[in-house]
């Protein structure tokens, strides 16, 4: 990948007349963050909601609340455009891998712990997997916006 990504909604579709109005909320609402350090380490198997994709993550063990603060804002702007808000209880990761379809069972257990070991014996790991927030990124279509956290 040339760039990984760690989520703060569900994937939704704006309507084109909602994307300046939603990024200038977005940016309105982000705009009081502070740059913050979280680190994900922490190998765990996900699926998507319809069970046709694995996905192999690095688990965020570190910067929890300060990313549910982030998903707190950017669900009341989804709110304000009727959008769906992302999961209650969510679990921050960042994806390595995935493949079509569901995959857990083999995936769990002994193959999830020797990943596991993989990470953990990784000389630069502590560097690697340490990751500074300095600014909230929104794609749509195939334009980025960039929201700098201070």
């Amino acid at each position: 990948m040339e760039e990984f990504h760690l989520s703060l909604s569900q994937c939704v579709v704006l309507r084109y007349h909602w994307i300046g109005p939603f990024v200038r909320s977005l940016k309105e609402r982000l705009a009081a963050f502070h740059r913050f350090f979280c680190v994900a380490d922490q190998v765990k198997v996900y699926t998507n909601q319809n069970k046709t994709r694995t996905f192999i993550g690095l688990e965020v063990s570190a910067g929890h609340f300060q990313l549910l603060e982030l998903v707190s804002e950017v669900d009341r702007v989804l709110e304000e455009f009727d959008l769906p808000t992302f999961y209650k209880d969510p679990s921050f990761h960042i994806s390595l891998a995935w493949c079509v379809g569901d995959l857990t069972g083999r995936l769990d257990g002994q193959c999830l712990r020797e990943l596991q070991d993989i990470v953990d014996r990784f000389e630069d790991s502590s560097l690697l997997l340490r990751v500074q927030w300095e600014e909230i990124r929104c794609k749509s279509g195939n334009k980025y916006f960039s929201f700098p956290l201070r």
